[in-house]
């Protein structure tokens, strides 16, 4: 398989420095080269540049930083467009605002195809706001939302070619939701698995159940892994920690399920601030994650001394 690295520098939309700095600490941690030894073509497309800054203001005074996240979610849906053709992109955040580029190039890539696109969310929280329901201002917390038609951005970011079906997106993982989100996820139609229910019933039967609704389906899968989708305990590289994310067992359990489904056509990895780590400790995680997802066994796993 072609896998296709595509960098997003992005930290306008988070409420802390260091996110720029996500890609160049995957690359380092060794990406290319994981991918390479389990026999994947690598291509490096290099780093995103946003457009010009659009002139647009919004009533929510609170915002931050909304003509840079308008401009980069333009330029990064683009890339990822051109990313997804005949190719596996795996985008490197980054705060988790690129996500409303990536979803909307890799939407538009599906629906050319004629395949219905899927989304699985691993992330602490659901990023399902809105320009208008955010309170902390900070755009990260937007993407699903956007993408996935929700009013209210139409005339701030760009115009989305196609919209992601909220019936089609599962989040996972999720420990930390607002009340507008709340209620917002609900009337969307999204699939909520939060920790308890991961707790109750693992995490494999709730994914192994979203997998064959795609597979039944024909569709193609965007992974889009936040870092505060672990627990802060084995991924410290994170501005939003929120205490009793996924394990280590379980993570890499669900990315050797997503590599088995044969259906994860795009992947983010996103919201790494390597400013927080501890000698690359999350990044390396990141990337032993993705060699998981694209075929690497516990047989075949190298081990480290300490």
């Amino acid at each position: 398989m072609l896998c296709r690295i595509v960098g997003a520098p992005v930290q306008d939309g988070a409420g802390r420095m260091g996110c720029d700095m996500g890609p160049s600490a995957l690359r380092a941690a060794g990406l290319a080269q994981a991918l390479t030894e389990l026999g994947h073509e690598v291509e490096d497309a290099g780093a995103v540049a946003p457009g010009p800054l659009p002139p647009v203001a919004h009533e929510n005074c609170g915002l931050k930083a909304l003509p840079q996240v308008s401009a980069w979610t333009g330029a990064i849906a683009e890339a990822a467009y051109a990313a997804s053709r005949e190719a596996m992109p795996i985008f490197l955040g980054g705060d988790h605002s690129i996500s409303a580029g990536t979803l909307s190039g890799v939407a538009r890539r599906a629906k050319e195809l004629g395949r219905p696109l899927f989304v699985l969310w691993l992330d602490a929280h659901p990023d399902f706001h809105t320009l208008d329901t955010t309170v902390s201002g900070n755009l990260h917390g937007v993407p699903l939302a956007y993408a996935s038609g929700q009013k209210g951005f139409h005339g701030y970011f760009p115009d989305l070619p196609v919209a992601v079906d909220p019936a089609r997106i599962c989040t996972l993982g999720v420990r930390s939701v607002d009340p507008a989100e709340r209620e917002a996820l609900k009337l969307a139609g999204v699939t909520v698995h939060d920790m308890r229910m991961i707790d109750e019933h693992g995490i494999a039967p709730l994914l192994r159940a979203f997998l064959r609704r795609i597979v039944a389906e024909d569709g193609m899968l965007h992974v889009s892994l936040d870092v505060d989708f672990l627990d802060p305990s084995i991924a410290p590289a994170v501005g939003t920690t929120v205490p009793g994310g996924a394990t280590f067992r379980e993570a890499h359990l669900m990315m050797e399920m997503l590599h088995d489904s044969g259906v994860v056509t795009s992947l983010d990895l996103v919201e790494l601030n390597p400013f927080l780590d501890e000698r690359g400790r999350t990044a390396i995680l990141m990337v032993d994650l993705t060699a998981s997802l694209m075929g690497r066994r516990i047989m075949d796993r190298p081990t480290r001394n300490h």
